[in-house]
């Protein structure tokens, strides 16, 4: 009986951390000093999609796609709202000026859309993903 005592409160101490488990989701944290703009890109069943913007200011953090990852690949193209940097990539979408989410990357201009290149992300076999933004952009370039 002493020794159940002890693995008792043990198991006390952890029931806090059983109680609170780790949310999936696709995440995009902004290291800069500057408002960002996020658009995503992925394969629904509907085929490929774009949605976008995401207003993340200066040093925090947004859920981009809620629950558990339904695809390996993520896209992501981000600006921030000064001009001044780009996060970008070589795989071209569709994008608008205003909040958006388009089906379909073919025919961009003609539909009345923007091409802009997004950057990967492979996730593998991850439920949960997260970008950091930096004031040097990835894969993008930075206008001064």
């Amino acid at each position: 009986m002493g020794t159940a005592a002890p693995a008792v409160a043990f198991l006390a101490l952890l029931s806090p951390l059983a109680a609170t488990e780790a949310k999936a989701d696709f995440r995009v944290c902004n290291g800069t000093q500057e408002l960002v703009g996020v658009a995503i890109g992925y394969r629904a069943e509907a085929g490929w999609t774009t949605e976008g913007w995401w207003r993340i200011p200066a040093t925090s953090c947004k859920v981009i796609i809620e629950g558990t990852l339904s695809s390996r690949y993520y896209y992501l193209y981000a600006e921030d709202a000064e001009g001044k940097g780009r996060w970008a990539g070589s795989v071209n979408l569709c994008i608008a000026e205003n909040e958006f989410k388009i089906t379909d990357v073919k025919d961009c201009f003609a539909r009345g859309y923007q091409k802009m290149g997004f950057r990967e992300y492979d996730t593998g076999e991850q439920g949960s993903w997260m970008v950091q933004l930096t004031e040097t952009p990835r894969g993008g370039t930075a206008t001064p």
